[in-house]
């Protein structure tokens, strides 16, 4: 196997890049929050900027897997599947809620709007946070701890 092998990426790994990706974004907002909350300004701009890119590039990993394999079924019976129900859908929703109060944090911080970033960004950390950390959850569930027959 050559290094260029050991490197590449086909679509079967793109969850666990995914779920790695969140990890990295649930990293750098937690950091991006530190950082704020000591006035370290310039650390939290860059772990922010950070944040989004990551989860930028999560989002074209999700989408290529997504379109390339479709979805993958919850198979698990009983009560957990009740569990993994409740956190797969509430990730979903504020999936599609945080996707636009991230650019419109952004670019009220770039517009200099610190008022009216500071008011939407108590929104969209938690809810960042919250799709990022239940992501990894999901994948979890889905592929590691219930996967579903080969």
């Amino acid at each position: 196997m050559t290094t260029t092998d050991m490197l590449a990426v086909t679509t079967a790994d793109l969850p666990a890049v995914n779920a790695s990706l969140n990890t990295l974004a649930t990293i750098l907002l937690t950091l991006g929050y530190v950082f704020v909350k000591k006035k370290q300004l310039a650390r939290h701009k860059a772990c922010m900027i950070a944040a989004t890119t990551v989860s930028a590039i999560f989002l074209i990993c999700y989408l290529t897997y997504h379109y390339n394999h479709g979805s993958t079924k919850f198979t698990h019976p009983g009560p957990i599947r009740y569990v993994y129900f409740f956190i797969l859908i509430t990730h979903v929703i504020l999936a599609a809620t945080v996707a636009p109060l991230v650019p419109i944090t952004l670019y009220r911080a770039w517009k200099q709007q610190f008022d009216r970033h500071r008011r939407i960004a108590r929104w969209t950390w938690p809810i960042w946070m919250y799709v990022s950390i239940t992501g990894v959850i999901v994948y979890l569930m889905l592929y590691q701890l219930f996967p579903g027959p080969s």
